[in-house]
């Protein structure tokens, strides 16, 4: 259970630090950009490793012998890249897309931008999502508990990103990383 909750808490570091961003650049009617990035957030970090598992469960016959090393890779692999995402210098090209999306203040953030950021987001959690075939948990309550905990993050991240700018998105990127590579291992 302690392994779901921190795979739950690393997938939504993605979400967490696009929310700050939406927050610190768009500061009006926060209670409603709160509220509609819980709900899309969430909803797509819930579903998306649901695909991942089903995926997972199809394939995971073929390859039974090796799926603790491919789930170890997947995980490492996606830690590793949180974490590049989050050091890489900011001259570097090309940007993380969701970032630059939920940082623009020029940009409505209406359904259609959500939807997006949402899907950008939670790409990651679909590749995670093979790692539940390997975890003795109930992948529905799994996937579930991933899109409350991204919820929440996501409601809370307007706010902080409100309050406080965007200081805070490199540092749950690298928190996001660091625990994916350590439930990789």
């Amino acid at each position: 259970m302690i392994a779901l909750l921190l795979l739950a808490l690393a997938l939504s570091m993605d979400a967490f630090a696009v929310a700050i961003g939406l927050g610190s650049k768009h500061r009006n009617h926060a209670v409603r950009l709160a509220a509609l990035s819980g709900l899309y957030f969430g909803l797509a970090q819930g579903i998306m490793p649901l695909i991942g598992y089903i995926g997972g469960r199809t394939v995971l016959g073929f390859i039974a012998n090796y799926a603790g090393i491919i789930g170890c890779i997947i995980l490492v692999g996606l830690g590793g890249k949180m974490l590049y995402e989050a050091l890489k210098s900011d001259d570097e090209t090309p940007h993380n897309l969701e970032l630059d999306l939920a940082n623009d203040p020029t940009l409505a953030v209406n359904h259609k931008t959500l939807f997006t950021l949402a899907i950008a987001t939670s790409i990651d959690a679909m590749a995670a999502g093979f790692t539940l075939n390997l975890l003795t948990v109930n992948a529905y309550i799994a996937c579930t508990m991933i899109a409350l905990i991204t919820a929440i993050f996501s409601f809370i991240g307007v706010f902080l990103g409100k309050q406080f700018g965007t200081w805070l998105e490199q540092k749950a990127e690298i928190f996001g990383g660091i625990v994916l590579i350590g439930i990789g291992i």
